[in-house]
């Protein structure tokens, strides 16, 4: 039977509409990568303000997250998508006629508030609209149109900048979102999980992860042991215990604590946060090495990062179905293990004379790694959770994986300031090859993290009991898992029920 006969036309709109929300959050990501340098001739901007244009969408992105996601919860996923949806695209029309660095920065992170909207509603639509043992495919099939986002973001910036001019990089975003809008009006059903508000946790979760990621943002520009980095950790640490405390202890929490009583979802958090990590300050570095060192422009560069974004394109319809036949665990496990090849393998071939076609092959098997892991981990993390959990678990998933990303990008970083210099290509590739090797360590520490994800296959039905095979307390706290004997004895159910 083929997939259109087994999936409805809901289903087939959501998943597409998920799936281009998904898209242009994660172009923005890379989209600005390769037009840095114009944008600092146009707007006379100082090194620090150029780190910001990228810094200031991935902290309001990360540090909204999660209430994004308890907002959804409560007014309707779909609203919330919808309002992200349109804040994105008018804070996209706001970067492309920002008139000073200033101005750019601030919209920036307007954009990030709406991406923070978009990416866990996307999910947490996607997982309402299909029965778990149809989420594996789904997720495939939205993992491959996100990783065209990663596969094109540093070309088309690159593009777009030598052809027209960096505006575009962000007028492309408003009639993706204007043509969006309506679509998911008329198409998508709105799902809610009513619950009491949560103030209290939502004001320290995201003070919490605001504290982490300003330390990690900050923390090549001041250095690890500056007095702002140690406070933004040191505060980011105690309010995210004080946070895990209130969420204990309350009635209604904005992240349900029982939700780390699964192995599957504590490991795969933890998996998903080195695996962004790895892959995303590997990415940024080596566009730097591909200019700095190896001589291209910025459209150059970015083409040639295209063997890492064809494996996740390629792979990623393919790893969900693997992940239903054969179990998250070995999917992840082997695809991190294949990051630690590809990122190995990179920093062992870099030098200034190295030619292309090396690089391209490590490359290309980093992002056959990522495509291996990215849809698994996903599954694992969220494709088995409670309906009423399904936007607090998609909301901690990506806040992880958002988290990741800056950790990634800020240990690449201090490693490659520690080691390295711009000043020339070699100082340069000492600083690239001890920088990737870092990243290469990241990557290790996440497969050893997913073989806590369970061994057993993951083919689910449509009964409640795979939350149990996989360990998920139910809504109350107590397990689905009924008595041995209290099977035995129950009656047989009626067939119409």
């Amino acid at each position: 039977m083929s997939e259109r006969t087994t999936t409805t036309a809901t289903q087939r709109w959501t998943l597409a509409l998920a799936a281009v929300g998904s898209f242009m959050v994660v172009l923005d990501l890379l989209v600005v990568a390769t037009a840095l340098t114009a944008i600092q001739r146009d707007l006379h901007a100082s090194l620090e303000s150029l780190e910001w244009t990228v810094n200031a969408y991935t902290v309001s992105f990360a540090v909204l997250l999660l209430t994004t996601s308890a907002i959804g919860d409560r007014i309707g996923r779909r609203r919330v998508f919808i309002a992200g949806l349109a804040l994105f695209a008018l804070a996209s029309a706001g970067c492309a006629v920002a008139p000073d660095v200033g101005w750019l920065i601030g919209l920036r992170a307007v954009q990030g508030v709406g991406a923070a909207a978009v990416m866990p509603m996307a999910l947490t639509l996607l997982n309402a609209a299909f029965p778990p043992e149809r989420r594996g495919w789904a997720t495939g099939i939205y993992g491959s149109v996100t990783a065209i986002g990663v596969l094109l973001g540093p070309a088309l910036g690159g593009a777009i900048t030598q052809g027209i001019a960096w505006p575009w990089i962000f007028w492309l975003n408003v009639p993706i979102a204007l043509l969006a809008i309506p679509l998911v009006f008329r198409h998508v059903k709105e799902s809610t999980a009513p619950a009491r508000p949560d103030p209290v946790g939502l004001a320290l979760g995201g003070l919490a992860v605001l504290g982490v990621i300003w330390a990690l943002v900050r923390a090549t520009a001041a250095g690890w042991g500056s007095a702002e980095v140690v406070t933004g950790l040191g505060g980011g640490v105690v309010l995210g215990i004080a946070f895990v405390a209130w969420e204990r202890r309350t009635i209604a929490p904005m992240l349900p604590m029982r939700l780390f009583a699964s192995r599957a979802f504590s490991a795969g958090s933890t998996a998903v946060f080195f695996l962004n990590a790895t892959a995303t300050g590997a990415i940024f570095l080596t566009a730097q090495f591909l200019q700095a060192v190896q001589g291209n422009n910025p459209l150059e560069a970015g083409l040639q990062l295209l063997p890492w974004g064809v494996a996740p394109v390629a792979i990623a319809p393919f790893a969900g179905a693997l992940a239903d036949r054969f179990g998250e665990r070995r999917l992840v496990v082997a695809g991190l293990f294949v990051e630690v090849i590809g990122i190995g393998w990179l920093a062992a071939i870099a030098t200034p004379s190295v030619g292309y076609p090396p690089l391209a092959g490590a490359l290309t098997l980093s992002g056959v790694g990522f495509a291996l892991a990215m849809p698994a981990v996903t599954k694992a993390v969220v494709s088995l959770v409670a309906p009423a959990d399904i936007a607090k678990a998609s909301g901690t998933f990506s806040t992880m994986r958002q988290l990741g990303g800056a950790f990634g990008v800020a240990v690449a970083g201090a490693v490659f300031a520690a080691t390295g210099t711009l000043a020339n290509p070699a100082g340069f590739t000492k600083g690239f090859v001890a920088a990737m090797l870092a990243a290469a360590a990241i990557a290790l520490a996440g497969a050893l993290a997913a073989l806590g994800l369970h061994r057993h296959r993951a083919t689910v039905s449509a009964s409640p009991a795979p939350r149990a095979a996989a360990g998920f307390p139910a809504p109350d706290g107590k397990s689905d898992r009924e008595p041995a004997a209290a099977r035995r004895t129950a009656p047989p159910r009626n067939s119409a029920e």
